[in-house]
């Protein structure tokens, strides 16, 4: 780490695990979603709307914060942009379930809560990394995991798609039921854009 002569506002490392803490009730809150009826899935979705509601507002705390800040823990605009990429993986995640519920999909393929499942791990794990923000330690085995996790998701998706396609054949449901499964790949990206931002970050820091 770098030697710093001027205080820094630390208080950015807390901010951003507040935010990272969305991510994990969004991901277990579709995964609720997922195995609900229909009923039960209008319930969850105004939850996840919320959890992203709450995401919104920590990302824009964040962002206040670095106007009124003038010396950062690190790069501004590497604060800015991490706070604007964890966002994104909560917005994929709600629109996902928002789908699930517009579109009415009663049933889904196996292969969707595979996606889920991954998305709530790589929510775990970057729950878990932002608070090593504040040493810049112990990160690698973070992103590396994630990225493992994407390449995962893609297969998932990729089989998920070759299925869908080979035996669904109405095209409305099936267009339906591409556009959830795409959003749920754009959040597996979105995760993976988090853990490269911060090894960025975490070798210019070192």
């Amino acid at each position: 780490m770098r030697l710093r002569l001027t205080p820094r506002d630390t208080s950015f490392f807390d901010l951003l695990a507040d935010l990272a803490s969305h991510l994990v009730t969004g991901a277990n809150l579709l995964s609720e979603l997922l195995g609900a009826d229909r009923a039960g899935r209008k319930v969850l979705a105004k939850k996840l709307a919320d959890t992203e509601h709450a995401a919104d507002d920590a990302t824009h705390s964040i962002m206040r914060r670095l106007n009124q800040t003038f010396v950062t823990p690190f790069d501004r605009d590497d604060i800015s942009g991490l706070a604007s990429a964890l966002d994104d993986c909560m917005d994929y995640m709600e629109e996902a379930g928002d789908l699930i519920v517009l579109y009415k999909l009663d049933e889904l393929p196996a292969r969707v809560s595979d996606q889920i499942q991954v998305l709530q791990r790589c929510a775990e794990l970057t729950a878990e990394a932002m608070p090593h923000l504040r040493s810049m330690g112990d990160l690698t085995d973070y992103w590396v995991e994630v990225n493992s996790l994407e390449n995962q998701a893609d297969k998932i998706h990729r089989k998920l798609l070759a299925q869908m396609f080979d035996e669904i054949t109405d095209p409305i449901h099936l267009m339906k039921l591409k556009e959830v499964v795409e959003t749920l790949e754009f959040a597996a990206d979105a995760f993976e854009t988090v853990a490269n931002m911060v090894e960025t970050i975490a070798l210019k820091e070192s």
